[in-house]
């Protein structure tokens, strides 16, 4: 793991201050909160410990629920960012599988890679496979993750086309969809540390295939 893990006091504390925060349907508190225990605690181990089981226990068809899924999302996307300054992309690619619009997974790896210095270009969730495939052409990445939520969208027999379409990526299946392991040449990321990790292995890429297009969005 990249970092430690939270002590079981401290993940109290946080799942209590960001759940009485959604209940008072405050998502500007939740943000602030998760950009406070991040700095403290670091991204992988708030996700994995903290925020991941609270999701999961306040379901988005309340209206906690959302209040902690968006001041969850907001908190993921600003952190770690300066205002006027991208980091390269470094050849990682993200995105969500298609017809899954779960995006938080692809945040919380995007600002974990940024806490590492990281960069990398997030296309976000639910991405067609064509045009995945056509990003791959046009961006050139070495590496791919693609988060999928639920078994629906894991159509692991497409991911591994992805990888034997394009011999020189790095392909991965992120998330709690992939629920069995997938075949060679790709590989299942069980956990957002996990993820940090195989992104932060992969050797660095120039961004070439971006120059001409200036400044690029990078998530």
């Amino acid at each position: 793991m990249l970092t430690d893990p939270m002590p079981a006091e401290a993940v109290q504390v946080a799942r209590r201050q960001l759940s009485l925060a959604a209940e008072d349907l405050d998502a500007n508190a939740v943000a602030s909160l998760l950009l406070e225990l991040a700095e403290t605690w670091a991204v992988p181990a708030l996700w994995e410990q903290a925020c991941r089981p609270l999701l999961a226990r306040l379901p988005g068809r309340t209206a906690t629920g959302h209040a902690l899924f968006e001041g969850v999302r907001v908190g993921l996307d600003a952190y770690r960012r300066e205002p006027g300054r991208s980091l390269p992309t470094g050849g990682l690619l993200l995105a969500g599988a298609e017809d899954d619009t779960y995006g938080l997974g692809l945040l919380a790896l995007a600002a974990a890679l940024r806490e590492q210095g990281r960069g990398c270009l997030n296309l976000g969730p639910a991405l067609p496979w064509p045009a995945l495939g056509s990003a791959v052409r046009r961006a050139g990445p070495h590496t791919v993750v693609l988060w999928s939520q639920t078994p629906v969208t894991a159509r692991a027999p497409r991911l591994v086309r992805l990888a034997r379409d394009f011999p020189f990526l790095r392909v991965y299946g992120a998330g709690p969809g992939w629920t069995a392991p997938l075949a060679a040449p790709t590989t299942r990321l069980d956990a957002l540390p996990e993820a940090v990790a195989a992104c932060l292995a992969a050797a660095p890429a120039r961004d070439s295939r971006h120059i001409r297009y200036g400044s690029v969005p990078y998530r």
